[in-house]
């Protein structure tokens, strides 16, 4: 592998770290074109961890993300490189706390970093400061959480729809609401899905001065795909948005007919505005269908304590919800988040 111009080098070493093929230390060095001395060297420096411990570490949980999604013990194990399940068992029960056997929905998937390097799907690797931590993040740091949420809830949105017969994916409960006037209507749970999707696909290829994307379809299937390609190319623009410093940087969007001219902060906040309120639209939408479970309220303080374990443990400072008198209320199930 040799160094693109203008790609970032660490993440280079992390790709090389990370990569699905078996290897030690050796082979990630030979996947980046470096010697194991001075690959051990550049990403101990970078982060403060060893590479392999970071490799463990990683594969840990994805495989716990894996377990959260139904995977079987014996896949994940052997997904994470190890060659026995007893193994495999012992090394996640001993960095969890508990067996793999018990993995699921809202527990950690996330183990306490020194770096802030974390498997976070839809893509491999969240690179960025520790999202836990409230203080200290800095503007960045917040809205990279924002655009990792809005991801991840939309994914979870769509999961949810798909439980829906198409009668009531497409039942219109609105006829003729529109959001944005240049939008067209979205009457239906599939119609203010689609547009969420569809959002991201647009302003992706304008920043990137690609041309108009083809339009999908609304079934879950196809949502389910669409959003699988969108959301990490949205999360990777923002990153290199967050990157570079380039939030007041203004570009010429020729998708536009006549072309305009946006500023790149603005069209940040125009996504994360508009999908959160057409997000929590579907959740208003299934609600009234009924039959679809786990509607929850969709708050990112909840998602980032569910999904990714107790602030404690990541070593970060924040609560799942405070009653007036300052007591946290933490739920502890589906319903009760509903």
């Amino acid at each position: 592998m040799t160094s693109v111009p203008g790609r970032d080098r660490l993440r280079e070493l992390l790709d090389a770290l990370l990569d699905d093929e078996p290897g030690g230390l050796d082979a990630a060095a030979d996947r980046a074109s470096s010697s194991p001395f001075h690959f051990a060297r550049q990403l101990s420096s970078a982060t403060g961890e060893p590479p392999m411990s970071i490799r463990r570490r990683v594969l840990l949980e994805r495989a716990a993300w894996q377990l959260a999604q139904g995977s079987s013990v014996t896949d994940a194990a052997f997904d994470a490189g190890y060659e026995s399940v007893d193994g495999f068992s012992r090394a996640f029960h001993r960095a969890f706390g508990y067996p793999p056997s018990s993995a699921g929905p809202g527990l950690a998937t996330w183990l306490p970093s020194p770096n802030g390097l974390h498997f976070h799907p839809p893509v491999n690797l969240w690179l960025t400061s520790t999202p836990h931590v409230a203080e200290g993040a800095g503007a960045d740091g917040v809205v990279a959480l924002m655009v990792h949420h809005d991801v991840d809830d939309t994914a979870h949105l769509i999961e949810l729809a798909a439980s829906l017969d198409d009668e009531r994916l497409r039942r219109e409960l609105a006829p003729g609401r529109t959001v944005l006037r240049w939008d067209g209507p979205e009457p239906s749970v599939a119609a203010v899905l689609e547009h969420i999707v569809w959002s991201k696909e647009v302003w992706s290829a304008s920043i990137a001065g690609g041309d108009i994307p083809p339009r999908g379809g609304d079934a879950p299937d196809e949502l389910r795909a669409r959003h699988a390609a969108a959301g990490p190319r949205w999360i990777s623009t923002v990153s290199d948005i967050s990157r570079r410093g380039a939030w007041s940087d203004r570009f010429v969007d020729a998708l536009c007919d006549p072309p305009e001219s946006f500023v790149l902060s603005s069209v940040v906040a125009h996504v994360l505005e508009f999908s959160a309120h057409r997000r929590q639209v579907v959740r208003s939408m299934l609600r009234d269908l009924g039959g679809a479970d786990a509607v929850d309220h969709g708050d990112p303080i909840d998602w980032l304590h569910l999904r990714h374990g107790p602030p404690d443990r990541a070593g970060g400072a924040g609560a799942a919800g405070c009653e007036a008198d300052g007591t946290e209320v933490t739920p502890t199930t589906e319903e009760e988040r509903a």
